[in-house]
């Protein structure tokens, strides 16, 4: 029997919710409510474990491959998700006091407002909170780096092991569930007009912005490595496609390297840059989901200036370096700073959720393709450097 995919399973859970809202008595809003106030809690229990998973064997992995190879590719993706995150913030920025305004005027703006309150509250508190995971993961992460302890490292990535099926096996399949649940609380509050009107003029906007960002990103490429960023972006569309069809940065992954190559990127880059950046290059998914917790934020009110906003893009390059390569794994990974830098509460965070697997596909699309470009970035500085040493 063929699955499901999980956009597909998004898309009716919405349908399902607006409908559930709009006919559906009062206690079954308040049963969906119930469960998401328990979901809700078992991802904020996970959020620091997620962290912890994905970002101590990611450093602590640094050594084993060493190399200055190794620590320029890092630097250049974790450089390229903090441009479009800043790229992203500056046209929410720009465009939403206007693009959003007239909606707003009409409806009412916060999304948690008025929503039905669950039948009995489960608090599931999480062993630490996110900015000491983040701290601790560091710590570990170096010290496994600089210490080559193979033994704890192997504890490490099992417990990575052990986070990926948690996701993979109940938090992936739950949330088509959770969202019904926020879509019908919503529309039963009467705000999900509001709400699709707003996802689709955001959801258009990060489309052309991912565009917009590969353009760029080629053009630095090319200008570095003297090619024609066109023919560059050209060669790699089968890629961008074969995304969108998979959603999926792994499955792209044979792809991707067939098209860098005919790019004229040295084959020893590609082979060692493309599956790099499969795992650690997100700009893609930055743009996302800086775009959406900006909409979701100005939605309370509140359009956060870029004091506010820098930390958490900052924040948001190194978790999408050790994001877990599972569907949705960037957004579920983004919750912790979502929370603790932006405040992001459990309506907030639904919301983010639901918009960001809505256009998962396309930020995959954009993350591969741009990975070609740091294979051409890494590629010229490469060149520069062993020039530099012959002279």
């Amino acid at each position: 029997m063929k699955k499901i995919p999980l956009l597909l399973k998004i898309v009716i859970a919405v349908i399902l919710g607006v409908m559930t809202g709009t006919f559906a008595p009062l206690v079954v809003i308040q049963l969906s409510a119930t469960f998401n106030q328990i979901f809700g809690s078992f991802l904020s229990f996970i959020v620091p474990l997620i962290i912890i998973g994905f970002i101590v064997p990611g450093i602590g992995s640094l050594s084993q491959d060493a190399g200055k190879l190794l620590g320029m590719t890092t630097l250049t993706a974790y450089l390229s998700s903090i441009i479009a995150g800043i790229f992203a913030f500056s046209v929410a920025r720009l465009l939403y006091p206007k693009m959003l305004h007239l909606t707003m005027m009409k409806n009412i703006s916060d999304p948690s407002e008025g929503l039905v309150k669950s039948l009995l509250s489960i608090e599931i508190p999480p062993i630490m909170d996110v900015m000491t995971a983040l701290v601790l993961s560091f710590m570990i992460g170096l010290g496994l780096s600089t210490l080559k302890s193979n033994q704890l490292f192997q504890v490490f990535d099992e417990f990575q092991s052990i986070v990926v099926w948690t996701l993979q096996k109940a938090i992936i399949p739950l949330l088509p569930f959770h969202i019904f649940g926020i879509f019908a609380n919503m529309t039963y509050a009467g705000q999900v007009q509001t709400i699709l009107s707003i996802f689709a003029k955001v959801f258009l906007m990060i489309i052309f912005l991912h565009i917009i960002y590969l353009i760029f990103l080629y053009s630095v490429a090319g200008s570095m490595n003297k090619k024609n960023p066109f023919f560059l972006l050209k060669t790699m569309a089968p890629a961008y496609f074969t995304a969108v069809g998979t959603q999926s940065s792994a499955a792209t992954i044979p792809v991707t390297l067939q098209q860098a190559k005919k790019a004229g990127i040295s084959e020893r880059i590609v082979d060692f840059v493309i599956p790099l950046c499969a795992n650690i290059h997100l700009a893609g998914s930055t743009i996302t989901l800086v775009s959406c917790s900006m909409a979701i934020l100005f939605m309370k009110d509140h359009l956060p200036n870029f004091g506010e906003m820098f930390p958490f893009i900052l924040v948001l390059g190194i978790i999408m370096i050790a994001a877990p390569g599972v569907p949705g794994g960037a957004v579920m990974a983004a919750t912790g700073p979502l929370a603790s830098i932006l405040g992001f509460d459990a309506a907030m965070i639904s919301l983010i959720i639901a918009l960001y697997l809505a256009q998962d596909s396309f930020g995959t699309a954009c993350n591969v393709t741009g990975d070609g470009a740091i294979a051409t970035i890494v590629d010229a500085i490469a060149n520069r450097t062993s020039k530099k040493k012959l002279v």
